[in-house]
This record gives C-alpha cells, sequence and structure tokens, in this order.
C-alpha cells in the first residue's frame, strides 16, 4: 500500500513540474464526436437548363444523385414554372459521414417571361430559415435537421460577353440570404484567353452592381505558407470556369474522368483545363466556413427580421385596443422597450384601482 502511495505521488509531481494539464486533448475529442455525429451541408445549384449543373454535382461527389430525371423537350419547357427538386445522399468516405442535400431548380431561365423566376427560389430559402427558426424554439433541440442551404452554384453561360439581366436581378435578390459562388458552366468551349477575359468581365460587373458573392476567409499569420498558397489561387480563380464528366476516357495508359473531342480529351480534373479541382477544394476545406456564414450572417439577418415583424405585430395589436378598435394611429410606432413600458403602466394601474377598491371595502366595514 505504501508503495502505491510513493507511485501516485511521483505521478502527480511528474504532472505538475512538466505542466501539462491535458486539454489539448480537446481536439480530438470533438473530432472523435463530430465524426461519429456525420456532418449535414446543402447545396443550391441554379442555372438555366443545358449548363450542365447535374453532372458537375455527380462529378464532384462521385454519384448519381437523378438517377430518374427526366429531361423536357423544348414544348414542355414553355409551360414549365421554377420547381426546387432536393435530392438527399449519404455519403461515406473513410469513416467520415456526409448527408449531402442538392436543391435544384429546374425551369429556371426557360420560360419566355423569367420576371417571377426568383419567387419560388426566394419561398424555399425562407421556408427554410422559418422551419430551423421552429424548431430551435421548440422543445425537442437536439434533433433539429438543418436543411438550410449553405452554398449557392449560379451556372452562368460560356456564350456570351458576360452575365445577362437575368443573372445579376438573381444574385442582387438572393446574396443577403445565401452563399453565392459563380461559375463558368462549359468552359471547354472557350479557350483560356476567352475564359480570363469572361472571368474579369464578369467580376466587374458584380462589383458595378454591388453583388456580394462568398468571400473566401483571408488566412491567419500563423498558418503555413501551402495553404495560404492554396487560399490565393483559389480566390485567383473566381468565378470558377469549370466543366463536369462521368465518363472514364483512357489516356496514355491511365483511366481520367474527361469528355472526348476530336481534337483530343478534356480532363475533368487536370488544373490546366478548367478549375473542377479547386472548386471542389474550395468547397470541401470552406464547407465549415460557409456553413458558419449561413448561421452567423444570413440566418441571424432572416431571425432579426423576423422577430422584429413580431415585434411590430404585437405593438399594432397594443394601440389598436387602446384605441378601441379604431385601428392604428397614423406615425406611431412602438419600439420593444415601449410595449414593455406600456405593459407594466398597465400592470400598475390595475393594481391600484385593486388597492383603492379595498380601501373603500375596508371604510365601509369601519
Amino acid at each position: 500500500m505504501r508503495d502505491l502511495r510513493l507511485l501516485c505521488k511521483s505521478v502527480f509531481s511528474n504532472v505538475e513540474t512538466s505542466g501539462y494539464v491535458g486539454f489539448a486533448n480537446l481536439p480530438n475529442q470533438v473530432h472523435r464526436k463530430s465524426v461519429k455525429k456525420g456532418f449535414e451541408f446543402t447545396l443550391m445549384v441554379v442555372g438555366e437548363s443545358g449548363l450542365g449543373k447535374s453532372t458537375l454535382v455527380n462529378s464532384l461527389f462521385l454519384s448519381d444523385l437523378y438517377p430518374e430525371r427526366v429531361i423536357p423537350n423544348a414544348v414542355e419547357k414553355q409551360n414549365m414554372t421554377v420547381k426546387l427538386d432536393a435530392s438527399t445522399v449519404e455519403i461515406e468516405e473513410r469513416g467520415v459521414k456526409l448527408r449531402l442535400t442538392v436543391v435544384d431548380t429546374p425551369g429556371f431561365g426557360d420560360a419566355i417571361d423569367n420576371s417571377d423566376s426568383f419567387s419560388a427560389i426566394l419561398e424555399y430559402i425562407d421556408e427554410q430559415y422559418e422551419r430551423f427558426l421552429r424548431d430551435e424554439s421548440g422543445l425537442n433541440r437536439r434533433n433539429i435537421v438543418d436543411n438550410r442551404i449553405h452554398c449557392c452554384f449560379y451556372f452562368i453561360s460560356p456564350f456570351g460577353h458576360g452575365m445577362k439581366p437575368l443573372d445579376i436581378e438573381f444574385m442582387k435578390k438572393l446574396h443577403c440570404k445565401v452563399n453565392i459562388v459563380p461559375v463558368i458552366a462549359k468552359a471547354d468551349v472557350l479557350t483560356k484567353k476567352e475564359i480570363q477575359r469572361l472571368k474579369c468581365r464578369i467580376l466587374q460587373e458584380i462589383e458595378d452592381n454591388g453583388i456580394k458573392i462568398y468571400p473566401l476567409p483571408d488566412c491567419d499569420s500563423d498558418e503555413d505558407e501551402d495553404y495560404k498558397e492554396q487560399v490565393r489561387q483559389l480566390k485567383e480563380a473566381v468565378p470558377f470556369a469549370v466543366c463536369g464528366s462521368t465518363t472514364l476516357l483512357e489516356v496514355k495508359g491511365r483511366k481520367v474522368r474527361g469528355r472526348l473531342y476530336p481534337w483530343g480529351v478534356v480532363e475533368v480534373e487536370n488544373p490546366d483545363h478548367c478549375d473542377f479541382i479547386k472548386l471542389r477544394t474550395m468547397l470541401i476545406t470552406h464547407m465549415q466556413d460557409l456553413q458558419e456564414v449561413t448561421q452567423e450572417v444570413h440566418y441571424e439577418n432572416y431571425r432579426s427580421e423576423r422577430l422584429a415583424k413580431s415585434v411590430r405585430k404585437n405593438t399594432n395589436s397594443v394601440i389598436k385596443e387602446e384605441n378601441g378598435g379604431a385601428g392604428i394611429v397614423p406615425g406611431e410606432v412602438l419600439s420593444e422597450k415601449d410595449r414593455i413600458l406600456r405593459e407594466k403602466e398597465e400592470e400598475i394601474r390595475r393594481m391600484q384601482e385593486k388597492l383603492a377598491q379595498m380601501q373603500a371595502k375596508f371604510q365601509a366595514q369601519k
């Protein structure tokens, strides 16, 4: 027993002298818990039909998210309205599980009059925020499913001299609600000089119209040089010029995913051919930041506006009641603080009336 006490004393004395407590193991605990729980991510893809949205998504995640997709003909497209198609797939890689939801928007930009193309998408994004707010305010907060849109790939046609009015209007309506990442579709139809010229034109139009796209976070000073260089290259690649393919081709004795043309093969995962690798790297390495920006910026903005509307509604009800149901007093708007003061004053008035009645009853008994 004496030997055991000496051994324990020796162990604790070594810990104290080394200055090691053990909380450096906390990141490992968080990692194990996160891996066990799994991750959730929701991606929205928006763009005109025929720009390769479905092919690119399948190429990014090496899965078939649209096994039963039926492509409408030209006559059917004329009468199509914007529909939102959410597909969820469970992806597991080296023990890490990802619940990926891809929201497609078939019919966007295909009608003759596209003035109402945004309403269905705006409603869907707000519905997911409202559902999350309702679940967050409920009793069962442990098992909340996060279906909020964390990232939106907006596909821009390569067959033009920049963005169309539809592209600009869409981005202006959604840039305060979701993280927008502009993507130049089917980049294999352009030369390198044409791609660079188109990128500069798109960035200039984004700046001129005050559009806020997803900004890649800056590196900390203590980050290694390789990571800093990677982030610098990703920032320079925006908007990403990509092409997708799920077809395996043999090039110089190796299997690659690409597109076969009479003049050669466009390799999807070759950085010299397109920005596919950079787009996937951006999405994977900044997936957590996309979720945090959605939570701390876009969702908080929606939540603040939602609560402000609720306060104004309650305030208007109080004013209407005080005016005998005659309606809201024009120009009078109460803040939350004013509303609370009014309630307190009303409560004090009722207590004073009750006290006066009790005093009158007491005097009558005398």
